[in-house]
């Protein structure tokens, strides 16, 4: 029952984190002292953050997205843009 609780709890904390790469991500990183990004977190930034259009959700993603073969999509792509472009 113990460990049951504890997985419990991982998940949900897992599930109200922000999505590394996205709008808000990125806004909470620029907010962020370099010094307390963990290991990844400039590397996602740079891929996410730098260039409009590689930020997920942002209005230039969705458009890109857009413009993109809908079988080119990843499984990841497909769930961002559902949550992020349609919603």
């Amino acid at each position: 029952m113990r460990i049951f609780l504890i997985a419990l709890s991982l998940v949900l904390l897992t599930a109200c984190s922000v999505k590394p790469g996205s709008e808000e991500w990125c806004n909470a990183k620029k907010e962020q002292s370099k010094s307390e990004w963990v290991s990844g977190d400039a590397k996602i930034f740079a891929k996410h953050c730098i260039f409009d259009s590689q930020t997920i959700g942002s209005k230039k993603w969705c458009e890109n997205m857009d413009e993109k073969e809908k079988g080119d999509w990843t499984a990841t792509e497909t769930g961002d843009y559902a949550k992020h472009c349609v919603l």
